[in-house]
This record gives C-alpha cells, sequence and structure tokens, in this order.
C-alpha cells in the first residue's frame, strides 16, 4: 500500500483493529506475553500492599514481649509465630517488609540517578572528561564493596544517630552506602547507549536542525536509551535488598528494635534448631520478592528490547495475513 513506503525501519505494529499501537502499548503487550514477569509483578504488588496496609489490620505491636509465647510455632493467634522474646513474628515481618522494600527503591534511585548522570556525560563528552569518568568507574568497580561498607558504617554510623536519630541516621546511610556502590555499572551501560544513539539520523537531524546539547539528550536521546536503564533499576533493587539483607545479618545496619527481614534473619540464626520458622519467613520473603523482581527485569528487558520489534510472532503473522486479506477483497 502507498503508507507503508514511508514506514520508518522499525515499523508500529498494528492491533488486531489494523491501527498502530503506540510504542508504549506494544512494549505492555510483550511483557504481557512473559507469563512469569507477569505473574511475578502481581505478586511483588501483593507483597508490597500487604506490607503498607498490613499493619493497619495486624495492629500487634512490633515489640511486645511475651515471654509465655517464646519460640512459639505457627498458630491462630500467631500465624508466623514468635521469636525467643515472644514477640509476634508476622507483626515484625510486615513492619520489616516497609523498610527492605523502601531501601531497595531508595537505593535504586540514587544509583540510577548517579549511573545516568556519569553516563550520559561521559557519553556526550569526548576526550578527557570521558576518559576521567570512566576512569572513575573502573576506579569504584575495582574496590571490594564489603569491606568498603563496613568502613564507611564505622566512621558514619555514630555521628548520624546522633543527628537525626538511629533509625533515620541508619536508613540514610545504608541507602546511601548501597546506592553509592550500585551506580556503576549503570553509567557504563548508558555510556554505551550515548556512544551508539548519538551517532543516529534523527539525532544527526536534530543537531542539523539546530538542536542544543541539551536538548539533544532530553529530547531524543535519554528517552530512547531508558530500556536497558529500567532493567538496570529492577536488578538494583533486587541487590539493594540483598545488600541491606546481608548488613543486617553481618549485625550491621537497623538495631535490633527496629525489623528488616534481614535483621529478623540475622536475630534467628542461633535457633534454627528449635525455632525454624524464625528463619524460615524472613528467608523465603527475602527470596520471593528478589525473584519476582528479577523476572520482572526479564520482562522489561524483552519489552524494551528494540530487536523485538522486528519479530512477528504466529499471531501477528496470521492477523497481518487476515488484514492483507480483508484490504484485498475490498479493492
Amino acid at each position: 500500500m502507498a503508507g507503508s513506503t514511508h514506514a520508518s525501519p522499525i515499523d508500529k505494529p498494528a492491533n488486531s483493529t489494523g491501527r498502530k499501537q503506540s510504542p508504549g502499548s506494544e512494549a505492555w503487550r510483550r511483557f504481557r506475553r512473559h507469563k512469569l514477569a507477569l505473574v511475578s509483578a502481581v505478586i511483588l504488588v501483593l507483597i508490597a500492599l500487604s506490607v503498607l496496609l498490613g499493619p493497619l489490620i495486624w495492629t500487634i505491636p512490633i515489640n511486645d514481649i511475651d515471654f509465655s509465647a517464646r519460640l512459639a510455632g505457627p498458630s491462630i493467634k500467631h500465624p508466623m509465630g514468635t521469636d525467643d522474646l515472644g514477640r509476634d513474628l508476622l507483626a515484625r515481618m510486615l513492619y520489616g517488609g516497609r523498610i527492605s522494600l523502601a531501601v531497595g527503591l531508595a537505593a535504586m534511585v540514587i544509583a540510577i540517578l548517579v549511573g545516568v548522570l556519569v553516563g550520559a556525560i561521559a557519553g556526550m563528552s569526548r576526550g578527557w572528561v570521558d576518559a576521567f569518568l570512566m576512569w572513575l568507574t573502573d576506579l569504584f568497580l575495582s574496590l571490594p564493596q564489603l569491606p568498603l561498607l563496613l568502613l564507611i558504617f564505622y566512621l558514619f554510623n555514630d555521628a548520624l544517630k546522633k543527628w537525626v536519630g538511629p533509625e533515620t541516621g541508619v536508613f540514610i546511610l545504608v541507602v546511601a552506602v548501597i546506592g553509592g556502590l550500585r551506580w556503576m555499572p549503570v553509567a557504563r551501560l548508558v555510556r554505551a547507549q550515548f556512544l551508539s544513539l548519538r551517532e543516529k539520523e534523527f539525532v544527526e537531524a536534530a543537531r542539523a536542525l539546530g538542536a542544543s546539547p541539551t536538548r539533544q539528550v532530553l529530547k531524543h536521546i535519554l528517552p530512547n536509551a531508558m530500556g536497558p536503564v529500567i532493567v538496570a533499576a529492577t536488578i538494583d533493587v533486587a541487590a539493594a535488598i540483598i545488600a541491606e539483607s546481608t548488613l543486617s545479618f553481618l549485625g550491621l545496619g537497623f538495631p535490633p528494635d527496629i525489623p528488616t527481614w534481614g535483621r529478623i534473619l540475622f536475630d534467628a540464626k542461633d535457633h534454627l534448631d528449635i525455632a525454624p520458622h524464625w528463619a524460615l519467613f524472613p528467608g523465603l520473603m527475602i527470596f520471593i520478592t528478589v525473584l519476582t523482581i528479577n523476572y520482572i527485569g526479564d520482562g522489561l528487558r524483552d519489552a524494551f528490547d528494540p530487536r523485538q520489534r522486528r519479530r512477528l510472532t504466529k499471531k501477528d503473522k496470521e492477523q497481518a495475513r487476515a488484514q492483507a486479506k480483508n484490504a484485498a477483497l475490498n479493492d
């Protein structure tokens, strides 16, 4: 047909009505085909709703001590059992889930912002600026993260606790440390995307029309580079949750009266033989949350992969044949 001769190299697939879909609709269509990612997204939403709304329904105080119910197994009164002080594990799990997810999201935001900024500047620059930023990125990548985490906590933990309080201070420190050590892969990814996209025809056309470098980045390059960045963001959330759990398991991070999933798991390590439920539930929640986020990342990778736009599924081919047949009959 006449209109098809002016199509871009990557056409927007048509839906069942014959109209072309927007990039967002097409990405959502491809994401829905990744069944594990779709199921994982539903599970993650349920987990988030549980930790946000659960404490409003299950109102047992997280530090309410009951020595008569020490190390009790799961029951109607305590669905996840109790710890060595008789504290209800369900209440502590719901409260701790808020902190664990908040740490993961906040650390991801820091890592993405710093990584995108460094990668964009390096990708748009030439010469010593690009070389210096990549040298800095490689330097941070070469640092041993766990000893560095321990050193930073040793130097700044007490000062932050005195300044803004124990819970807020530890939260700021944990988020800053984890996010500050996760931006390097994002920076390298964004730089590679910028180096590739800046040579594309549509960027050259914008440059020829007088678009400023800032407009080129914000209007043309960055939106086309966000697919891999979104995938990297999901990976960073999972990595941040694991990092917080590791710090809590080592006895660092949040104090014992502020439960996180990692802290609950750390407290349970000495009672695995007589109260396995104490470690089972936080370990299971960490495992399920990280697994669902990783599957969502896989689905987003497929949804935003530009190569997927060139692949027609069997259903798409059948729809295309039917549309061509109807057009021929109408002619």
